[in-house]
């Protein structure tokens, strides 16, 4: 064979050996990068948006539920722990909705981050996000939860507190009837039917009142009010409690201070105070009512001289119908409502009222509202 004729041949089978291995090589990156996407693939496009936005939780889970998205708000609620989902319970949806296909919504109930012992109380959407991923969304229904039982707890609290003068009174007008021909014991049952419905009276009044600081317009139009004034009126309905008690009521100056606010239910508030200062104070000794004015704030203190309050008792004192002492107030004819009523009233006006107290040197509670800028008014 003619050596050129070889030559030629030669360098044809090596371009098309060359080209062969050129389009093999080829053919494996491509099929190394389709590889890749499916290992590795991304999450849809706008995902990261959305999620930073999101005022409730939104967490992107990959097929081993690691996260790979995740909202601030799932960071807040503690839903995270070590890129994973923090609660079994919600693991425990996930994977239904990876074996069903279909979403899934359900409420549950998971602690506070994985160390907590507070509960959350969570709506929860799950659903698949493409063919791999699944993205989970979680609202925090645990204030509404806590306001349910709020609400359960005030019913049963009430009827409680009503079941007892009701009956009282049911009674009292059964035994007066049966002591028509004895006028004593007439005089004797007329007196406790005379002081239930009072009890009764005031249950009722005092849940007006409270009905009305919790409305959304309580106070209505403010005016300016005359501190000096709400102290004086707030006094003067202590009147009797302070002649029969025998406690020494020190006033500790005026100020001519003024706020915005609504008079009537401010002079309830130091009133109640006031009220609470005396019965809890043994015969003879004093209370001081203090009020000054300090950094924009108008300050009304009563303190008392009595037993004190456990530290314990101290954190629920504002609570509806909580009493330090159930006896002792029942004997007073007190309603457990006045502090909450407090409370309220000053949270209306803007302030705070905050409770001091020791165990055997007596308590303080300070109303602290912020002063009115007159000249504005």
């Amino acid at each position: 064979m003619d050596p050129g004729w070889l030559v030629l041949v030669a360098l044809a089978l090596g371009i098309g050996v060359g080209a062969g291995f050129v389009l093999l090589m080829h053919h494996a990156a491509g099929t190394g990068a389709r590889a890749a996407e499916v290992v590795n693939p991304n999450v849809p496009d706008g995902i990261d948006q959305v999620l930073d936005v999101l005022e409730s939780a939104g967490i992107v889970l990959d097929p081993s539920n690691n996260v790979v998205k995740v909202s601030p708000g799932a960071l807040a609620l503690g839903l995270i722990w070590n890129r994973t989902l923090a609660h079994p319970e919600l693991i425990e949806i996930v994977d239904e909705v990876r074996d069903s296909g279909d979403p899934v919504t359900r409420e549950i109930e998971v602690s506070r981050g994985p160390l907590g012992e507070a509960s959350l109380f969570l709506s929860v959407r799950v659903a698949r996000l493409g063919t791999r991923y699944v993205i989970l969304f979680a609202d925090d229904r645990t204030e509404l939860h806590r306001l349910d039982d709020v609400r359960r707890d005030f019913v049963a609290n009430i009827s409680h507190e009503l079941k007892t003068p009701i009956g009282a009174v049911s009674l009292l007008a059964e035994a007066l009837s049966e002591a028509s021909r004895d006028p004593a014991r007439v005089k004797k049952f007329a007196k406790r039917l005379t002081t239930e419905s009072a009890r009764l009276g005031r249950i009722t009044q005092e849940l007006i009142q409270l009905s009305r600081l919790q409305a959304a317009d309580a106070l209505g139009s403010r005016h300016l009010v005359n501190v000096d004034d709400v102290i004086s009126q707030a006094l003067d309905l202590n009147d009797v409690a302070t002649e029969v008690r025998r406690v020494d009521v020190v006033v500790g100056g005026t100020t001519g201070a003024h706020v915005y606010g609504d008079m009537p239910l401010l002079v309830i508030a130091v009133q109640n105070l006031i009220s609470n200062a005396i019965v809890y104070s043994a015969k003879g000794s004093r209370v001081g009512i203090g009020v000054r004015v300090v950094d924009g704030i108008v300050e009304i203190a009563v303190t008392d001289q009595g037993s004190g309050i456990d530290p314990d008792d101290l954190e629920r004192i504002f609570e509806r119908f909580f009493r330090v002492d159930q006896a002792r107030s029942r004997h007073t004819g007190g309603t457990g409502l006045g502090l909450s009523i407090v409370k309220h009233t000053v949270e209306n006006h803007g302030g705070e009222v905050l409770a001091w107290s020791q165990l055997g040197r007596g308590s303080t509670f300070t109303i602290r509202i912020p002063l009115a800028d007159e000249e504005l008014a």
